[in-house]
């Protein structure tokens, strides 16, 4: 069962939560996080991307620069910018966009939950981006990106997590994006309900930030071979998290441009992809995929609705997936796309850039653009239940959480277990 314990949350000082909340670190390229780290001083980006306080060739995994975002961090806290709760509590995070809201509770979860696959996983990682965060957290003495998780909703804690939110926010802002951000401080009984209720929670997942757990995971196993004699309740034996009922979670679609059509002319092209698919015409705006199964395709200034045959579709969770689908049965074969992690000949479009990005990408430096159906909930819980991976950028969930509004001290002391 999830262990999923409260801490003392350190948080933006009064009426610094809206400029310290930043997007997470990775949404950016270098020269984009260089433009929005420069918009305000306190922004979080400036620490989550240290490498913005340099001159633009400063190598950015530098010892020099985690060191910087250390120095920036704990002056901020020591300046009163940031502010340590004095007790253990959790923090309700509530996000609305375009009229949906989904709510999450801010807590710690365990990295022996990880390891022992209570919290399971969808992705696998890359070892240079983990070594990346694993310096940050390690250098900076603490988590200051929360992991993104998912748990099957029950009654018990949608009716504890209402109750939260009946009182007065202690942060209410809306983000440039549109997305208004409240958190409620939960301690005493309430604390205690919730943590009871978690604890009849069989799993949790992975939902974003897959990079980030294994890089907190990883410090805390090195802590511990440099503790041997570690009690488990040291702050390194757990993780920032924000976790979030399925129901209320929002996945778009994650899309697909390739540059050119590996030496085909068009009409070899269709034919071929004629073979694997029913391929409608839909004139010049686009259709956009009513189901599983269902992929709409931009090429040669016209749209078209493509439908899996039925001989290509799988059972399976993770070969069943449109994204695998469409790798193994076009991607690979017809347009010479091994592997799509490492082939600088396709590139992905999240699916909150709109269908206007994939004809921008289509007129500008692709041949053809592919929009996904996206991906459920329930199909990313079913691939995590069988201990298998999803394709790469299968899921873009939306809204993404915020850094800077929650951070967890590495200092030596002892969590509340």
């Amino acid at each position: 069962m999830a262990v999923i314990i409260p801490f003392q949350v350190i948080h933006p000082g009064k009426d610094l939560w809206n400029r310290i909340a930043a997007l997470p670190y990775d949404v950016y390229n270098r020269e984009e996080a260089r433009e929005e780290a420069a918009k305000d001083p306190l922004s979080f980006l400036n620490i989550d991307r240290p490498e913005t306080q340099f001159p633009p060739d400063m190598d950015m995994y530098a010892p020099e620069v985690y060191e910087k975002a250390a120095s920036l961090l704990w002056e901020e806290i020591h300046a009163g910018d940031f502010v340590k709760e004095g007790e253990p509590c959790f923090y309700l995070y509530e996000l609305t966009m375009e009229g949906r809201s989904q709510t999450g509770l801010c807590a710690l979860a365990s990295i022996d939950d990880y390891l022992s696959g209570v919290i399971r996983k969808h992705e696998n990682t890359r070892e240079e981006k983990e070594l990346d965060r694993i310096c940050h957290v390690d250098v900076l003495n603490a988590q200051t990106g929360p992991i993104f998780l998912a748990y099957r909703q029950n009654q018990e804690l949608k009716r504890l997590m209402a109750e939260g939110k009946e009182g007065e926010p202690a942060f209410d802002f809306i983000s440039e994006d549109g997305v208004r951000h409240r958190g409620f401080k939960v301690t005493g009984d309430l604390s205690a309900k919730i943590r009871e209720a978690f604890a009849s929670v069989p799993r949790l997942y992975i939902a974003d930030g897959h990079h980030r757990t294994a890089s907190a995971v990883k410090v805390g196993l090195k802590r511990r071979a440099e503790h041997p004699d570690y009690s488990g309740k040291e702050p390194f034996n757990f993780f920032l998290s924000v976790l979030f009922p399925d129901e209320e979670l929002m996945i778009l679609d994650y899309n697909r441009v390739v540059k050119d059509l590996n030496g085909l002319t068009d009409q070899e092209f269709l034919k071929k992809l004629k073979e694997k698919c029913e391929v409608l015409s839909v004139t010049f705006s686009p259709k956009k995929p009513a189901e599983k199964g269902q992929v709409s395709m931009l090429f040669g200034g016209q749209w078209y609705l493509l439908s899996f045959r039925k001989e290509i579709r799988k059972d399976d969770p993770v070969e069943g997936l449109d994204a695998s689908i469409l790798q193994k049965e076009i991607l690979c074969p017809i347009l010479g796309i091994q592997d799509p992690k490492t082939d600088k000949r396709i590139d992905f479009v999240g699916g909150i850039r709109g269908y206007a990005e994939l004809v921008r990408r289509v007129e500008t430096d692709a041949r053809v653009a592919f929009a996904m159906y996206p991906t459920s909930i329930g199909e990313l819980f079913a691939v995590a239940d069988a201990g298998a991976l999803m394709p790469p950028k299968s899921t873009w969930f939306e809204p993404k959480l915020r850094s800077g509004l929650f951070l967890h001290s590495l200092e030596e002391g002892e969590e509340e277990v």
